[in-house]
């Protein structure tokens, strides 16, 4: 088991958003993406892989296929392996994200029990 405190991954800079590693096993890594207000992710995809973001701080903005959502505190999004996406911190307060690419092992493990 690891046990990591959220807040350690909590790191703005400045100059450009920051990504923190959290985890990194197998074909899927935990991370934490920081922004101040006004910084942003550019365009991207994440090909053959599930992209699940829970903002734990701020409000943003989230851009999938061109098509804005608002996000803020607590909201949970799922992007697609063929959606093309991009973010942007378009609060006034710093905002993080933790982040997971994930590829699930087997089916039996994408049951509720």
């Amino acid at each position: 088991m690891e046990k990591n405190s959220m807040k350690a991954f909590m790191e703005y800079s400045e100059e450009k958003f920051t990504k923190r590693i959290i985890y990194k096993k197998g074909e899927t890594t935990a991370f934490v993406l920081n922004f101040l207000p006004g910084q942003s992710l550019p365009a991207h995809k994440h090909p053959g892989t599930e992209v699940y973001l829970y903002v734990i701080t701020g409000n943003g903005t989230i851009i999938t296929d061109g098509k804005e959502s608002e996000v803020s505190e607590a909201d949970l999004i799922h992007v697609n392996r063929e959606e093309e996406m991009s973010f942007k911190n378009s609060g006034n307060e710093p905002l993080s994200l933790y982040v997971v690419l994930s590829k699930i092992p087997s089916e039996q493990y994408a049951k509720n029990v």
